[in-house]
């Protein structure tokens, strides 16, 4: 077993770890934003659907990985208060994630249980 946080295993073992936290985030644009910064997105990322799915779909504008691991944290007042654009947002992760199986550098989605870091203790993330 080895010790350490997730980020340094995913590290040691050359994968690369973004973690999108979408606390306060209840809308489409603000989800795009918070997608661009924590993504490190290019700039011709077009802020709508079809650019966040050629962005996730081909990461040939990312630095090279082994593996690259997203953890969503946060989501659930966004699944609230925009269901669809959520419903939309999973079906681009999920076509991301298949789209890459078994390729170098491929992409996983992991959609987290618990509360964002933003201090908030005890409320769903």
């Amino acid at each position: 077993m080895i010790d350490g946080t997730l980020a340094d295993v995913l590290a040691a073992a050359g994968w690369a770890h973004v973690r999108l936290d979408l606390a306060g985030v209840t809308d489409k644009p603000a989800f795009m934003d918070r997608c661009a910064r924590a993504l490190d997105l290019p700039d011709w990322f077009g802020r709508n659907w079809d650019a966040l799915a050629d962005c996730l779909g081909d990461l040939s504008w990312a630095p090279p990985a082994r593996g690259r691991l997203l953890v969503v944290t946060g989501w659930r007042d966004f699944a609230r208060a925009a269901p669809r654009d959520w419903g939309v947002a999973q079906e681009v992760f999920a076509e991301a994630t298949d789209h890459g199986r078994g390729t170098a550098g491929a992409l996983q989605v992991v959609l987290a249980l618990g509360g964002s870091d933003d201090g908030r203790t005890g409320r769903p993330g």
